[in-house]
């Protein structure tokens, strides 16, 4: 299958403007694995940009086996998964990061008024004038991302919202080849096709080492998108 160049007909092609945008998702990764192309564009056009992420990322399998990733911190899985968060945000021009403790894979089960309160007290303190979520559907059909996703709508109501989203056709070979649980959205449901600079994504996605490593979803994912990203407004501005 070739990469996800094209763009719809009827899709921008430019990111939106704006001063400060708040970037809130489930697990450390989520903000370099799928964000990443979106949110180093948007700092490197000056906006500031910030990050709430609910949990810690403590029931991940990758790299949890290798003890020699444990070892050389003498520190936790989800201690780690902290520290590669806070090296990657530097990698995208992330300027705060706000890391909760919410139960990893249970996000769902979490209080929604909580976890607005949270995006709201952050979307406050960082005056943000913009949203930057997973798709509704969670992009990979994790239910911690639809969470993070309802959350940060509920957290911020009168905030512009833009979704991270990935085309039908790329949802469907993922799932094909890889057994994998994408979601996919068509041309005509996509509102920007926008160019993008891997370099700064690529880069905060290997401070994620002990999940990168053997991730062929990953690889193979930024591999069909190619060099651009696909956008939907999930509140328009």
């Amino acid at each position: 299958m070739t990469p996800a160049t094209g763009a719809p007909d009827a899709a921008g092609r430019a990111l939106p403007r704006a001063t400060s945008v708040l970037a809130v998702c489930a697990h450390p990764d989520d903000e370099s694995f799928g964000l990443g192309a979106v949110l180093g564009h948007f700092a490197a056009r000056g906006a500031g940009v910030a990050v709430l992420c609910f949990t810690r990322g403590e029931a991940s399998t990758l790299g949890g086996s290798d003890p020699s990733l444990h070892e050389s911190l003498h520190e936790s899985l989800h201690e780690l998964r902290r520290l590669e968060l806070g090296r990657a945000a530097l990698e995208l021009g992330v300027g705060t990061v706000v890391l909760g403790d919410h139960p990893d894979g249970a996000l769902r089960d979490e209080p929604l008024d909580e976890l607005a309160a949270e995006v709201a007290a952050l979307a406050h303190e960082t005056q943000a004038d913009l949203l930057v979520v997973f798709d509704e559907g969670g992009v990979t059909g994790h239910p911690d991302h639809c969470r993070a996703t309802e959350a940060a709508l509920a957290g911020a109501p009168g905030l512009p919202a833009l979704a991270w989203a990935i085309p039908d056709r790329v949802a469907d070979e993922l799932n094909a080849a890889l057994g994998a649980g994408f979601v996919g959205r068509r041309a005509s449901e996509t509102d920007l096709v926008v160019p993008v600079d891997r370099g700064p994504q690529r880069r905060a996605i290997a401070c994620h080492a002990s999940q990168c490593d053997g991730n062929p979803v990953l690889e193979e994912r930024l591999r069909l998108m190619g060099g651009t990203e696909w956008l939907r407004w999930l509140r328009r501005p």
